[in-house]
Parts: C-alpha cells; structure tokens; sequence
C-alpha cells in the first residue's frame, strides 16, 4: 500500500527532527491521543511533541499500514531515548493534513 503524503510527512519530519515540518502535518484543530492523553490544537500536540516525539529523539519506521473506514492503521517502531518498541496509530486524514491521531 502507498503510504499517504500526510503520513509519510509525520514520519519523515520526526526522523528529521523538524518540529515545524512536524507540526505543519497536523490541521489547526488536530486531536492527539497518546494512551489516554488527549491532546488538542497545534499548541498542545507541540507540547507532546517535546516531550514524547522530536523533544526525545524518536526515530519512527512502518512495519504494517492499513486503510480501513476513513482512517488508517499504522503498525510504527519506535527507537529513541523515550519509548521503545512497537505501537498502532491511527490516523484520520483531512485533505493532506492529519485531523487526528490516536497512539494504543
């Protein structure tokens, strides 16, 4: 499957470490939800950004990508000095920004 632009964009800009790229990937009113912790607006997803992304030097790779009733699954690793491992996001695409993001 090809992997949406505003995906690959988030991906990219978080291994670049650009938190403006990063964040131009989101529309102005984007929700993150990070296990339970809900982040709302460009202003609050660059702080989760500091502390959880780019702020820690996470490194993201797809290992799986599916489409699925308007959103789309991605199975990512993640390396870097915060979290470890693999998780699924769900991303919900609003023309070629993402309007939200869901981390379980």
């Amino acid at each position: 499957m090809t992997i949406p632009d505003p995906i690959r964009h988030f991906l990219e800009a978080t291994n670049a470490g650009d938190t403006e790229a990063f964040l131009d990937t989101f529309t102005s009113d984007a929700s993150l939800s990070d296990w339970g912790r809900s982040f709302q607006g460009r202003e609050q997803i660059a702080g989760w950004n500091q502390s959880d992304n780019i702020g820690v030097q996470s490194h993201l790779r797809i290992v799986r990508i599916a489409a699925a009733e308007g959103t789309y699954r991605v199975r990512i690793a993640v390396t870097g000095n915060g979290f470890n491992g693999e998780g699924d996001m769900t991303f919900t695409l609003h023309g070629d920004r993402i309007a939200s993001l869901v981390i379980a």
